[in-house]
């Protein structure tokens, strides 16, 4: 079991709302039915709800998937249900809706936004604002090659051929 950390993110706070309301959840559920256990039984399937939370969770908070509350259900499963559901297409539409609602109230300011970083994918190392030194450019094979075979000797290249 997890324990606490006294963050009102964590699963014991007493400050912890749900991400989204019942008004909110109504607009997307018809994206994210919930299976039913067939008529073999089985084991039931996680509340697509319950995942969804758990996914703004994680991505509200910044938080590792392993590191999500207990109420949650497990970060496995809500994890592979954000990547299915981000191939599918169904959250861009999820996003879209609740975007869409939350304009038509007037909550949204669209002259505002941010970048997060995190995100970003870089070359470990790069710069992009740099421009490449000449004498740092890559070099073809054909080059190496000949530096190589001329530095193992002190005849040309060409001596060790015949």
């Amino acid at each position: 079991m997890r324990c606490s950390t006294g963050s009102t993110m964590d699963s014991d706070s007493k400050h912890l709302q749900p991400e989204l309301n019942d008004e909110q959840w109504l607009l997307i559920a018809d994206l994210f039915p919930d299976k039913t256990v067939g008529a073999k039984g089985g084991r039931p399937t996680a509340k697509s709800r319950d995942c969804f939370e758990g996914i703004l969770w994680v991505l509200r908070s910044g938080a590792r998937w392993k590191d999500m509350p207990s109420r949650f259900p497990s970060y496995v499963t809500c994890w592979r249900r954000f990547a299915r559901w981000s191939a599918d297409g169904l959250w861009d539409i999820a996003m879209q809706r609740l975007l869409e609602e939350l304009d038509r109230r007037g909550k949204l300011n669209w002259k505002e936004g941010f970048a997060d970083g995190t995100f970003a994918s870089a070359k470990k190392g790069a710069i992009s604002s740099v421009k490449p030194n000449g004498v740092k450019a890559p070099r073809s094979w054909q080059w190496s090659m000949a530096t190589v075979c001329h530095s193992q000797s002190t005849s040309s290249p060409q001596a060790h051929l015949k």
